[in-house]
């Protein structure tokens, strides 16, 4: 999937955004810090192509793509959807821009109402926005679920009769059902058995071409996100450290953070695993509510320098289509 073209222009456009939770103590709940999530994140996400967004758990990745769902609140920042602003939308403006815009959950199991039919669950989106008649409510669910591989005698039966890429693919039936153009998928195939996982990716790719959808990708499967994202981008500590085609991003990586990432994907072919020489971190990831000062990876960086604990680098245009936060590359 990495080769498909996108078109030449964002169907999403993110620019400094930032997502912070307050931390709270005491009996009156007074707020005595904040959690950066997401801070000033920038990001574009060009109409029919695959944006992969990779980095350790706690990162931010979630947050950066509930928040430009519109399910999180924002602290700052704009969002643009299709050129037009949705940060500071209303429920209102926001419940009608919603069916062009998805989700796919990490754990299908966790996601779907176990109270619910597979024909509920996949009806659902359309009760809420759409007026169709019964007999057209379920001829639009039996066509999803053949869409998807789901045997259309699997409508009366509940989620726990299904296994989890069954489950996954019910998931993502639901996310199609109101034709949006962004699906984010967050880690859509992490909690899923190895031998399911490419099925779900194969398929993920296949609705991709056959409804021109654009995804945002999120996952710590480096090996993964190779094969499916056409740029892929970098978070660490709530930031952007690094955009790039994905063939750029495995072939020359220009941030340390993301070497490091990548020396730990292990390779399929055994000469080449027998010369990989991971490259190990030292300390952990600070915390978020205490970011350090400066460039948020130069306590842990092996190449850090003196102006990195000083001054905070910016996401900056080194190549053309090439964005990278780090000192080592500014002008």
């Amino acid at each position: 999937m990495a080769e498909t073209q996108a078109e030449n222009f964002p169907l999403v456009q993110v620019r400094d955004l930032k997502v912070f939770f307050p931390i709270v103590a005491g009996v009156l709940r007074r707020k005595v810090g904040e959690v950066k999530a997401v801070d000033k994140v920038s990001l574009d996400i060009m109409k029919g192509e695959t944006l992969g967004l990779v980095g350790e758990s706690g990162c931010g990745k979630t947050t950066t793509g509930r928040a430009i769902l519109r399910l999180n609140d924002i602290t700052d920042g704009t969002i643009k959807l299709k050129g037009k602003y949705i940060h500071n939308a209303t429920a209102k403006e926001i419940r009608k821009i919603r069916p062009s815009m998805q989700m796919i959950f990490q754990d299908p199991q966790e996601s779907l109402n176990p109270r619910m039919t597979v024909e509920a669950i996949i009806s659902e989106p359309l009760t809420e926005h759409q007026k169709l008649t019964k007999k057209e409510k379920v001829d639009r669910v039996f066509a999803l679920m053949d869409s998807v591989g789901l045997n259309r005698d699997f409508a009366t039966r509940y989620p726990h009769e299904f296994s989890g890429g069954q489950k996954q693919r019910i998931g993502i039936a639901r996310a199609l059902a109101l034709n949006p153009e962004l699906i984010v998928c967050d880690e859509p195939i992490a909690a899923l058995d190895v031998s399911i996982q490419a099925q779900v990716v194969n398929l993920l790719e296949d609705l991709q071409e056959q409804r021109n959808l654009t995804y945002l990708f999120i996952s710590h499967d480096l090996g993964m996100v190779r094969h499916i994202a056409t740029r892929v981008a970098v978070m660490y500590l709530g930031q952007i450290v690094e955009v790039s085609t994905s063939e750029s991003l495995y072939f020359a990586p220009l941030h340390p953070y993301t070497e490091a990432l990548l020396s730990a994907v292990p390779e399929a072919d055994p000469e080449i695993e027998r010369k990989r020489q991971a490259i190990v971190l030292s300390g952990d990831v600070p915390s978020p509510a205490n970011p350090p000062a400066g460039c948020n990876f130069c306590n842990r960086c092996p190449k850090a320098f003196d102006i990195c604990h000083k001054v905070e680098p910016t996401l900056t245009e080194i190549e053309p289509g090439r964005f990278v936060s780090c000192h080592l590359y500014r002008g």
